[in-house]
């Protein structure tokens, strides 16, 4: 089986580990912890967190959270994909989706980023929109586009209850789609 590569995009730090931005940090701890994974260690060349494993349910799988910031993710991936010699339909990348009610997620490849800086970067320093996504809602009820920058909402931590429905509700949901994309 070939290596895939699932990458967890949101911001490095204490300062933003809840926020709405770092759904997919999230569900990356979720999918070591759920799949023995061993812990994530700093790898410089990739400028990300890794965390690789080869097991029965998911084959060979490094999980990846750049420590580039969000609008920077691209550069790590790319770092990614060139090292291990893989194509852009070879990673999965897990994100927010701010048009996504919370609770809900939506399989996407060779789209357009939807105005996500990180996604969008993505796609810029990859020069193709071919690779496998995880579009995660982190809108909540109280999202009101009209009263609420984007850019403030999404670096919001989530409220007790939002977190709940992400991290027990959703994990499930999505680990199964991750071993889909594993077993391609």
């Amino acid at each position: 089986m070939k290596l895939k590569i699932i990458i967890g995009l949101g911001n490095p730090g204490k300062k933003y580990k809840s926020n709405r931005h770092n759904v997919g940090f999230m569900l990356l701890d979720e999918i070591k912890k759920n799949y023995d994974f061993p812990d994530f260690k700093m790898e410089q060349k990739f400028d990300a967190q890794i965390s690789f494993t080869q097991n029965s349910r998911l084959s060979k799988a490094l999980l990846a959270k750049p420590q580039t910031f969000m609008n920077n993710s691209g550069k790590s991936v790319q770092a990614l994909i060139n090292f291990y010699k893989l194509s852009p339909e070879d990673i999965l990348v897990i994100h927010d989706d701010i048009d996504i009610i919370l609770g809900k997620y939506k399989l996407a490849t060779d789209s357009s980023s939807a105005g996500h800086n990180g996604i969008q970067n993505i796609i810029d320093i990859l020069g193709t929109k071919k690779f496998n996504r995880i579009r995660i809602g982190v809108a909540g009820k109280n999202y009101d586009k009209k009263q609420l920058e984007l850019c403030n909402f999404v670096l919001q931590n989530f409220e007790e209850k939002e977190m709940k429905t992400i991290l027990e509700d959703m994990t499930s949901e999505v680990m199964k789609e991750i071993e889909n994309f594993c077993q391609k």
